[in-house]
C-alpha cells in the first residue's frame, strides 16, 4: 500500500516561508523593520505571492537580505507562487526591491532591468515596475519585527503566524 503524505496548504507552506525569512533577516545588520504586505493579509485563499516590507539603515549591507528573500523566493517555486522583497529607508522613501541574482553588480545580467545597477549592490531600484506609496510604507498592515503591529484584523492562520513570531521574542 502506498502512503501519501500530504503537503500543507499553500497559504499555510507560504506563511512557513515567512517565519523563516524573519527569523533569517531580523539577524542581518542595518534592518530595522520587516512588514507584511499584500493579498496574503487577506483571506484570500490562495494568494499569488508574499509581499514583505523591508526597513534599512542608509548604510545596511544588503547582500545578506537579498540572499534571504532568495531562499523564500526559491522555496516557492515550488509551489508556483512568488516572493517580492521590498526595500525602504528609515525616512519612509521607497528605494527598490532586493536583487534577485546571487552575483549583482553592473554587466553581469543584459537582462537586469535595474535603474542603477550595481549603484548599491542588490538593490533592484524598477520604479517603472513598481512603486511603493509613502502610506504603506509608512503604516502595513501587518508588522512582524522588531515587534508585532496588527493595523486592522488579520486571517486566523495569519494570526497564528504572529503568535508564533510573539512568543519566539
Amino acid at each position: 500500500m502506498d502512503i501519501k503524505l500530504s503537503e500543507p496548504p499553500v497559504r499555510e507552506q507560504m506563511l512557513i516561508g515567512v517565519v523563516r525569512f524573519v527569523r533569517a533577516a531580523e539577524r542581518v545588520s542595518g534592518i530595522r523593520r520587516i512588514a507584511l504586505l499584500g493579498s496574503i493579509t487577506t483571506p484570500k485563499p490562495n494568494p499569488k505571492d508574499i509581499d514583505l516590507l523591508v526597513t534599512v539603515t542608509d548604510d545596511a549591507d544588503l547582500a545578506p537580505l537579498a540572499l534571504c528573500a532568495r531562499r523564500l523566493q526559491g522555496g516557492l517555486q515550488g509551489l508556483n507562487h512568488w516572493a517580492d522583497v521590498f526595500i525602504a529607508d528609515e525616512r519612509g522613501q521607497y528605494l527598490g526591491r532586493t536583487c534577485s541574482w546571487r552575483e549583482c553588480r553592473p554587466g553581469v545580467r543584459a537582462s537586469c532591468d535595474a535603474l542603477h545597477c550595481g549603484r548599491r549592490p542588490h538593490l533592484h531600484d524598477d520604479f517603472g515596475e513598481v512603486r511603493l506609496t509613502p502610506t504603506i510604507i509608512a503604516n502595513p498592515p501587518v508588522e512582524l519585527w522588531p515587534v508585532v503591529v496588527r493595523r486592522g484584523s488579520v486571517p486566523g492562520d495569519v494570526e497564528q503566524m504572529l503568535a508564533e513570531l510573539e512568543n519566539a521574542v
